[in-house]
């Protein structure tokens, strides 16, 4: 089975590229550093010749929903036309759980539109929806600290490690050409606020920062408190859990 990721060298699309050869399937990772370029489509058509099928595992770093709905907008459309074009028979789009009802958060609305083009283009394309993965929380102290403190926003999650979605991604394109939503995907839970993910990982590399829990306003803030962004009740829930995955980063190899 020949795979091509879109995406490839961020953090999900890493791990869907290593779980495809370790499955024995070809895989080759389409990116701007390899002459393909999403937004305008360049090179996209000789990239997706021969293709069984195509994970989309790719990201804009914006909130501001005009950038997203630009990026989204272009990388869909073009990759259902050079999809068509090339024959391929299935795509698989990785989403997040809750953006339908998280749409006034720019983002989120981004990703419902290239939900929208993806299911009403002509190749068949199949949705996987994951919750935040347990990356998300290292990521987030990244950016939010200054000096001794961090500022995290107290979002009600259930990460799930982003190889076992990529595993998922691996699954739904095994089982051949669907049209449609998938389960949600989720970690084993339970569902916690953001912040304690960020001191659990702070205390695991003995740092001293102090997290300072922000609560987010308005209809986005009550929606979340309500669990907009935790799996539907038939979802897939899969390890490892976010103390597991903490521990298992520090081992042989890695996670």
């Amino acid at each position: 089975m020949r795979i091509v990721v879109l995406g490839g060298t961020g953090v999900l699309g890493r791990h869907v590229a290593s779980e495809s050869r370790s499955r024995g399937w070809e895989v080759s990772s389409a990116s701007r550093s390899s002459g393909v370029d999403l937004v305008t489509g360049d090179g996209l058509d000789a990239a997706l010749s021969g293709a069984d099928a195509v994970i989309d595992a790719t990201n804009v770093t914006t909130v501001r929903r005009g950038p997203a709905v630009r990026f989204f907008e272009s990388t869909a459309r073009n990759l259902q036309a050079a999809a068509r074009r090339e024959g391929v028979p299935h795509l698989v789009v990785v989403s997040i759980v809750g953006v339908d009802r998280l749409g006034g958060f720019g983002y989120y609305g981004a990703k419902v539109i290239q939900e929208r083009l993806h299911l009403d283009g002509p190749v068949d394309t199949t949705i996987l929806r994951a919750t935040q993965f347990h990356e998300f929380a290292g990521q987030f102290l990244s950016r939010a600290t200054i000096g001794p403190v961090a500022l995290v926003p107290r979002l009600r999650v259930q990460t799930v490690a982003a190889r076992s979605a990529a595993i998922a991604l691996l699954d739904a394109a095994a089982r051949g050409p669907q049209r449609g939503r998938l389960p949600d995907v989720a970690g084993p839970g339970p569902a916690t606020e953001l912040p304690a993910l960020a001191r659990i990982v702070i205390e695991h590399q003995g740092r001293h920062t102090a997290v300072l829990a922000a609560p987010v306003p308005g209809a986005v803030g009550r929606a979340v408190r309500d669990g907009a962004l935790l799996p539907a009740a038939d979802g897939l829930l899969v390890g490892p859990t976010f103390a597991e995955w903490l521990i298992g980063r520090d081992g042989p190899g890695g996670v």
